[in-house]
């Protein structure tokens, strides 16, 4: 009896066993293609270094758990307890580090769709500085004085952010105010052969001058320039040094606020 059963087990698993075989080899290589394909995707979206063997680890693991649940499935090994118990691990894990995956997620978009890169200034999470790298749950800021900033990438991809790195050109602002007496075509004149000097300022987009406010102590001119995004801050700490010692010399006044006292004698 002993041996016909073993007959009967044996004319029974065996098509499952080869069955299991062949699907765990075609499966596998089913997957080697999958992989290939998708690192030629993420070569084509020049995607980040950091990011690709997550990426290429992750989809790996998900795709050969498939794989093993199917071969396990044919042999006649119950799956569905199994697959319960997974999903409570996964559950239970995912609750405890909700923060940690949503930084994670993050640093996926963040690295797929490249709203900055490394070296962009940006302002955001209430901080600005220098990307100086983006990991995988974090981005790394420089601030101006040279300090560290890590910000996690869950509220960086999801939160409002200014990139001030990811245009060529950029605007370079100043209100510059002279005193009701002076003489506005002259303060103009002034204004416009200092910017037009200044070679990192650009042709186009064209300059503007013009009088943006009769303010209280002063008349204030508008000033816009463009300039390339690495000239930015020389250009602004130039032209201001610039306006104060050629108004002094053109005889044109910076004014500032005063108040007026007048004492009355009471007799």
């Amino acid at each position: 009896m002993l041996i016909g059963h073993g007959k009967n087990l044996l004319f029974e698993y065996t098509p499952k066993v080869i069955g299991a075989i062949v699907v765990y080899f075609v499966g596998s290589y089913v997957i080697k293609i999958i992989m290939n394909q998708l690192v030629k995707i993420l070569d084509n979206r020049s995607t980040e270094d950091s990011l690709k063997p997550f990426l290429k680890g992750i989809i790996s693991a998900i795709l050969k758990i498939i794989l093993a649940i199917s071969v396990l499935s044919m042999i006649g090994v119950e799956m569905t307890s199994f697959i319960a118990i997974l999903g409570a691990a996964g559950l239970a894990v995912g609750l405890a580090l909700s923060g940690t995956l949503q930084n994670f997620a993050g640093g996926i978009v963040i690295l797929m769709f490249k709203p900055f890169k490394a070296g962009d200034f940006i302002d955001a999470q209430g901080y600005s500085g220098t990307v100086s790298e983006i990991q995988i749950f974090n981005t790394i800021l420089k601030t101006p004085d040279n300090k560290t900033i890590i910000i996690p990438n869950g509220g960086l991809s999801t939160g409002a952010m200014t990139n001030y790195s990811s245009e060529p050109l950029r605007r370079v602002d100043w209100t510059v105010g002279i005193g009701y007496g002076d003489d506005v075509d002259q303060a103009r004149s002034v204004l416009l052969k200092m910017c037009e000097t200044d070679p990192r300022i650009l042709k186009d987009p064209a300059l503007f001058i013009g009088i943006s406010a009769l303010a209280d102590s002063s008349v204030n001119f508008a000033v816009r320039a463009w300039v390339k995004a690495e000239d930015y801050w020389g250009v602004f700490f130039d032209l201001n040094e610039n306006i104060y010692k050629t108004f002094n010399k053109e005889g044109l006044h910076i004014p500032f606020p005063q108040m007026d006292v007048h004492v009355h004698n009471s007799k």
